[in-house]
């Protein structure tokens, strides 16, 4: 047991747990151990999932997903437990292990646009805010063809959803609200140079079940 005095330590230690955790670079690792060199050499230089698919195959890019998302729900978890589900800590590390990711130390801080990890942060404060986050990406995706317009749209979306669903008929605690929309804003401004391409007709999209035309 954590002797009283120690306890404020140990707390104050999470953040940087919780944004080394984030800095796992799962996708950069999973190509350069495939033999594929370096993920920020090739495609569009991002290390998400999106990238090492293109890079390396559906499967590397399949487990990418799945780490990004479970090293964010593991940072955020292991700071509810350590706190008795604290919603002011529990933010506290979402947005630390966002930034990991984002701003990665051990590759000079340049790391991925944070979906993936962002969704994995949030998923054990408000699991139904992030499935409908989920649903909003899939329908995006499906109509308009376009990853990044998913990927934007749902971190859009997500505040609304956690502000709906975390507590129906109550407003959730505001350290929460505020922290959702930082990370919102953060992933969106990882996308500019997709807003770009997006504006001006260039941004490529995906086919799934048929050909393109």
């Amino acid at each position: 047991m954590i002797d009283p005095p120690a306890r404020p330590l140990v707390l104050w230690l999470l953040p940087v747990i919780a944004y080394l955790i984030g800095s796992i670079p799962f996708g950069y690792l999973i190509v350069l151990v495939s033999g594929r060199g370096d993920i920020r050499k090739r495609g569009s230089g991002n290390i998400g999932a999106t990238n090492v698919a293109r890079v390396s195959g559906i499967l590397p890019g399949v487990m990418t997903l799945a780490l990004d998302g479970a090293k964010g729900y593991f940072a955020v978890w292991l700071a509810g437990r350590a706190t008795d589900a604290s919603i002011r800590w529990m933010t506290l590390a979402a947005l630390l292990a966002l930034a990991g990711h984002v701003w990665p130390v051990w590759l000079r801080f340049r790391g991925g646009r944070g979906v993936a990890t962002g969704a994995g942060v949030f998923l054990p404060i408000c699991w139904q805010a992030v499935a409908a986050a989920i649903v909003v990406w899939i329908l995006v995706v499906v109509f308009w063809r376009y990853v990044s317009l998913g990927s934007i749209s749902a971190a859009a979306a997500l505040p609304l959803l956690m502000y709906l669903l975390y507590a129906p008929g109550h407003a959730p605690p505001l350290v929460l609200s505020a922290g959702v929309s930082l990370a919102m804003i953060i992933v969106i401004s990882r996308h500019r140079a997709n807003i770009v391409r997006l504006l001006e007709g260039s941004e490529p999209q995906i086919y799934i079940g048929r050909a393109r035309r």
